[in-house]
């Protein structure tokens, strides 16, 4: 709220100083109001923002009217060009291939659920802002963000230097590492390289599948959604599944379909942090995003919402 004080009150006196044809302003004056307060005295308020600029008590007789005016309008325009240059976005938009249990999927209701979704939820309160998740496939979710169609995704997006080229990351919010899982009945294999002459899946576009392609001599094939290569590896149709750590312990130690089939071999091979992504240049939004995210981190939210989703 712009507070304008004018002393003593008069209402049509006041009230005639903001006319459209005195001001030539009339945009504004659907912006004002008036209000009194116990000590007789009127206040001009501006309904558009929540800035309170204190003015100095003016008797009535004391300012010429074009000065008022001038005074008046000048406390206006600097508070919308406050809001202008320093209001952070109300509510934005968030993409998510909700197909990588447990950081994001969708549950018997059709919701969007998971780790990342609580955790962004807890971030978007720390900073103020609605959020509205939007369920992309993975191969189209950075054309996306490149169109306008989102403000930001948050889908375990590792940091890497490559992607950094094209767009900005908040701070790693989350660090987790790339293990390979095999048939139980693979009694020897350990690494990627042990599986040296098969066929490996992963999800397309993914550190799983670059750590794949390092390997010489293991084929690599893609998948739109993990879960597509669990299922040809439960069929017998490749030999390895690379993916996130806790997208392997979802598959292989807690889904009931393939508990007893999977296991994790070895220990994870990378160090990677997940970041929530934005467009290059949108600093204002990534400053407010990290200032959630440190936020949540020292009140601990993060613990509660890992030991929720990750088992």
């Amino acid at each position: 709220m712009v507070a304008y004080l004018v002393e003593p009150y008069d209402t049509a006196y006041v009230t005639s100083l903001f006319s459209p044809d005195k001001l030539n302003v009339p945009l504004l004056i659907h912006t004002l109001a008036f209000f009194i307060d116990n000590q007789s005295r009127i206040y001009i308020k501006l309904l558009s923002c929540n800035i309170i600029i204190k003015l100095s008590a003016i008797k009535k007789g004391e300012v010429h009217m074009k000065v008022l005016r001038f005074l008046s309008v000048t406390a206006l325009l600097i508070a919308l060009l406050s809001v202008t240059a320093f209001a952070a976005p109300k509510s934005i938009k968030v993409a998510t291939d909700a197909t990588w249990p447990p950081m994001e999927m969708v549950d018997a209701n059709k919701q969007i659920v998971g780790y990342d979704i609580d955790f962004f939820n807890a971030v978007a309160k720390e900073a103020g802002l609605t959020v509205e998740f939007k369920n992309t496939a993975w191969d189209g979710i950075f054309a996306g963000l490149d169109s306008g169609q989102y403000d930001a995704i948050i889908s375990s997006v590792t940091i890497t230097e490559e992607r950094k080229v094209k767009y900005d990351f908040t701070d790693a919010y989350t660090s987790i590492g790339q293990i390979l899982v095999v048939p139980k009945t693979d009694k020897t294999s350990k690494t990627i390289a042990d599986l040296k002459g098969k066929k490996v899946g992963s999800q397309i576009g993914t550190t799983g599948t670059m750590e794949i392609k390092k390997v010489t001599g293991v084929e690599s094939k893609t998948y739109d959604e993990i879960g597509l290569a669990f299922e040809d590896m439960a069929a017998g149709r490749i030999s390895g599944v690379v993916c996130d750590e806790p997208v392997a312990a979802h598959f292989a130690l807690q889904k009931q379909e393939y508990k007893e089939k999977f296991k994790i071999v070895g220990k994870s091979f990378t160090k990677e942090g997940y970041g929530i992504v934005v467009k290059k240049g949108n600093k204002e939004l990534v400053d407010l995003l990290n200032k959630g995210i440190k936020s949540v981190k020292t009140k601990k939210l993060d613990t509660k919402i890992h030991t929720k989703w990750v088992k």
